[in-house]
């Protein structure tokens, strides 16, 4: 069976409106969530993924009523984040309409969490969420921390280490954004996408720095991300997504038309 790339526009959503900044920062207001995802339904989208970016640095659980008008009006697989810290967390997204659930901030302070979701929901529901910048090391080389918080706070630890601890305690997906590119539209961090790839055996998700439709491409072809995810690109129309998916036919990497 041929395994399709899919292509995914992603929801930043801040106080009930979806927003879009560079490097986490800056955020403009881009419309409305359920408006968003029904246009994105209509436009060929393989799945929607919707994160709450500022349920886990305020303390508080995902809109659940958002993604419940959400689920209702768009007939796609969609992915939910955001404020995601027990179980039981995970059982009211899934209840309220998303088919998978992403975790992020909580499960770096507890990896049980991802056990315990894997094991209640089964794996195919959890997305280890990855919000990562490059570092520099005192000889030279490179590594990649990962940051929580929605990206406020460094943590110390290797993100591709922390994928295959991840997908080891029950992750089935890796949600991958290089914060370094978010925003920028200068394309993906290859060597990031890359090194997580190859750490681990389940799909990848590329995510942060889609300007144009090559950027996409070169991070399935040389990144080997398994999906793309870009959000402004996509809201402002600068892209379309069936556009996107022709440039992938023309590359020889199969897509869902």
């Amino acid at each position: 069976m041929t395994v399709r790339t899919r292509v995914i526009p992603c929801l930043d959503v801040a106080n009930g409106r979806v927003v879009k900044g560079v490097n986490f920062v800056n955020l403009t207001d881009e419309g409305d969530p359920v408006e968003l995802a029904e246009r994105y339904a209509d436009e060929g989208a393989d799945e929607i993924c919707y994160l709450d970016i500022s349920a886990a640095p305020e303390g508080r659980s995902t809109l659940l009523d958002v993604v419940r008008r959400t689920a209702q009006n768009v007939f796609v697989p969609l992915t939910v984040g955001g404020g995601v810290r027990e179980p039981d967390d995970m059982k009211g997204a899934l209840r309220a309409g998303a088919d998978k659930v992403s975790v992020n901030t909580a499960a770096v302070a507890d990896p049980g969490l991802i056990e315990d979701c894997a094991r209640r929901f089964g794996r195919q529901c959890v997305v280890l969420a990855i919000d990562a910048k490059t570092r520099i090391r005192h000889d030279g080389s490179s590594w990649f921390e990962v940051f929580v918080r929605g990206g406020r706070q460094p943590t110390s630890i290797d993100a591709v280490e922390w994928a295959r601890t991840g997908t080891k305690l029950g992750a089935g997906e890796i949600l991958l954004t290089s914060m370094d590119r978010d925003g920028t539209k200068d394309g993906f961090d290859i060597a990031l996408t890359r090194a997580v790839s190859d750490a681990v055996t389940v799909p990848v998700i590329a995510s942060g720095g889609a300007g144009i439709e090559e950027h996409l491409v070169e991070a399935v072809i040389r990144g080997g991300a398994s999906a793309v995810l870009a959000a402004s690109i996509f809201h402002r129309r600068e892209i379309e997504i069936d556009r996107v998916k022709l440039a992938m036919e023309a590359a020889g990497i199969p897509v869902r038309r």
